[in-house]
């Protein structure tokens, strides 16, 4: 039995350090912020490194490092980065349940920009092609589904998932995309009225419910189904409601190296920590110090912090929560 199975994707990374320039465009409405290369040139990279990522591995090295059992279930190419991937899940001691096929392991090129931010070049590859008919059911035997964002082949895959969940009784937290939360509440409702925890950040909580009021914004979505609902924002307060109180963390200022990864550490440690201790202050504080972990290296999983490791950071760090009925 699996404390968690995490389902999602799986990459190898490729850090590219360039000298780029970072652009903001104001309208009445918005401000978005954009990375700008010169148009028919040679750009040097000043430092290129690999490693894996995916929000399916990702929350799953998380979850094994915070003391959990876990799978991982995905698909993988059956080549050199597919086995690079199979290699770091060994080593981390999750068992992969997915299935190897004939096709591209999923590939992400993440540029970097002068305030530390990214924009990430993802090919999906053998992500998109989870079949619900290639999994071993026997093998899903666990408390608790996390599910990352997938879409094509895979994402009807969720949704017979989450099917199985409610037959099962197994919890599940869900932690769309941008890309699946443009496509509507009805796109996504066989998940949603099965979702135990949605994990999402303030753009998508937007595209989904379309309010701009963080509290209207967690009400609307708790109709839906889900028992707690976070919203993240960035530098910006964490909101999570649970039905009966809004509970808002204000992160800590710190250096931010690299922000990959973060939302895949607060999002599988807020699961950890409601897990553990079935507290959502306790959650919330154990999501923010790993998040915080990560963004203070390089790589999405170099940073992810061990259970015993995270609690000596809670309890040294000023973590403030406002409890609001």
């Amino acid at each position: 039995m699996y404390d968690i199975i995490t389902v999602g994707s799986a990459t190898v990374d490729v850090f590219a350090n360039t000298e780029s320039e970072l652009i903001k465009i104001k309208t009445s409405n918005s401000e978005e912020e954009l990375i700008a290369y010169p148009s028919g040139s040679k750009i040097l990279i000043k430092e290129l490194r690999f490693t894996t990522g995916g929000g399916g591995t990702n929350t799953a090295v998380s979850l094994a490092r915070l003391g959990h059992k876990v799978g991982y279930l995905g698909s993988l190419g059956n080549d050199e980065n597919g086995r690079k991937i199979l290699d770091l899940l060994k080593k981390e001691k999750i068992d992969f349940i997915g299935k190897l096929i004939n096709d591209t392991t999923g590939y992400s090129i993440i540029l970097d920009s002068i305030e530390h931010d990214r924009t990430i070049l993802t090919y999906k590859g053998a992500n998109d092609k989870l079949k619900f008919s290639d999994i071993n059911l026997k093998k899903l035997k666990t408390k608790w589904f996390y599910f990352s964002s997938m879409i094509s082949e895979s994402f009807k895959t969720l949704e017979k998932l989450a099917e199985f969940a409610e037959k099962n009784k197994i919890n599940i937290a869900f932690n769309p995309s941008t890309y699946l939360a443009k496509k509507g509440i009805d796109y996504l409702k066989k998940i949603l009225t099965r979702t135990s925890i949605l994990i999402l950040n303030n753009e998508e909580a937007l595209l989904l419910v379309g309010k701009n009021n963080v509290k209207t914004m967690l009400k609307e979505l708790y109709k839906l189904g889900p028992e707690i609902i976070i919203i993240t924002d960035g530098k910006k307060a964490i909101n999570a409601y649970d039905g009966k109180n809004i509970y808002v963390l204000i992160p800590n200022k710190i250096r931010v190296v690299e922000s990959t990864g973060a939302g895949d550490a607060f999002a599988s440690s807020f699961l950890s920590g409601m897990i553990k201790k079935n507290n959502v202050d306790f959650a919330l504080r154990l999501g923010l110090v790993n998040s915080e972990s990560v963004i203070q290296k390089s790589g999405a999983k170099n940073k992810l912090l061990k259970y015993r490791e995270a609690l000596e950071i809670i309890k040294k760090s000023p973590i403030k929560i406002k409890k609001l009925s």
